[in-house]
């Protein structure tokens, strides 16, 4: 028996109902509805809202996915209460503890009782950390999973034709990260750099909630509707974006997850950060860090379009991820 519960720390319809509806998951079972704030607000909201169900429903264990607030936080409450935690994704590092994502993820490793890890890094880094290795499993990734259940689903997509787009012939940008949006300098850079690219080719950047702010708070909102190539627009569902993905020329993005895809559907990724939890993605994928200053990012972009597209798809990452966890929750229990 499982309770699906949903902390809402995604809390515009087109970031939350909207993929529930979509991709025809269940509703969840509980909402917590705590929606935006400082990490410390958003952690401590989750918290105090999840305690009660777990004291009500009295789980076995409490699964969390990935590096969120919410993965830190429901952790922090099931290993107080004495409930096992179990972690997906874990061993993942950046090295970066400038990184919010990355205290969570080594708080959450460090009181999990099963880690399931989707990629050889991950059981370095929790090796190195002192990890009981016993409760260790490398499994695959539950995103390629996603990734090829939906794939068959998003090819009927007609966001090519609602943006009247043709296939390798536009860039995709996503950018979310603090340290890239909330920077004024970051992201002049970053903006420059697409100014200079969408003189050669189409880039169409679906904004998250917080970019957009950033970029209209910095007053570049109208050097950017200015350029006449750069499509700006709302976020997509899963099924639009991935469609957007796997027909473009190239990613630029500071998403984890989309290092990830890219890998997997053999586009260009220029990643505009300085390091990465998800190696794999440069070492067998298509993946390359480029910073954020301008000229990186125009030589990023001019290398990866200059030579053949690469890649391996990595062990385990096979769109069975999630039913090798099952069988070991199930011996587990």
């Amino acid at each position: 028996e499982s309770l699906l519960v949903h902390t809402g720390q995604h809390y515009t319809d087109i970031m939350s109902k909207a993929f529930f509806a979509e991709l025809d998951i269940p509703a969840p079972d509980i909402n917590l509805e705590v929606g935006s704030g400082s990490h410390a607000q958003q952690t401590a909201e989750i918290m105090k809202r999840f305690e009660p169900v777990v004291l009500k429903h009295k789980p076995d264990a409490v699964l969390v996915v990935g590096d969120v607030n919410s993965t830190v936080a429901c952790a922090l409450v099931a290993a107080k209460l004495g409930v096992k935690v179990v972690h997906v994704e874990a061993g993942l590092r950046s090295f970066d503890r400038t990184m919010p994502e990355e205290i969570n993820r080594m708080l959450t490793d460090t009181i999990s009782d099963l880690l399931f890890v989707s990629e050889p890094s991950g059981l370095k880094n929790l090796k190195a950390e002192g990890i009981d290795g016993t409760k260790v499993h490398f499994v695959g990734n539950v995103m390629i999973d996603t990734l090829e259940h939906y794939r068959q689903k998003a090819a009927a997509s007609r966001i090519l034709e609602d943006l009247n787009l043709k296939p390798e012939e536009y860039v995709v940008v996503t950018l979310h990260r603090p340290s890239n949006v909330d920077q004024r300098r970051a992201l002049t850079n970053i903006l420059d750099g697409l100014a200079e690219i969408q003189n050669e080719i189409k880039v169409v950047f679906p904004m998250h909630p917080r970019t957009l702010k950033y970029i209209t708070v910095n007053g570049l909102m109208q050097k950017s509707e200015d350029l006449p190539n750069l499509v700006l627009m709302e976020p997509l569902g899963y099924l639009d974006f991935l469609k957007l993905m796997s027909e473009s020329k190239l990613v630029i993005t500071d998403s984890g997850g989309i290092q990830e895809e890219t890998t997997i559907l053999g586009i260009p990724c220029l990643t505009v950060r300085e390091n990465t939890e998800r190696p794999i993605t440069i070492t067998e994928g298509t993946n390359i860090l480029v910073g954020t200053t301008t000229n990186r990012i125009l030589n990023g972009y001019r290398e990866s379009l200059s030579k053949a597209v690469s890649f391996t798809r990595p062990e385990f990452w096979d769109g069975k991820a999630s039913e090798r966890i099952v069988q070991i929750l199930l011996v587990s229990s």
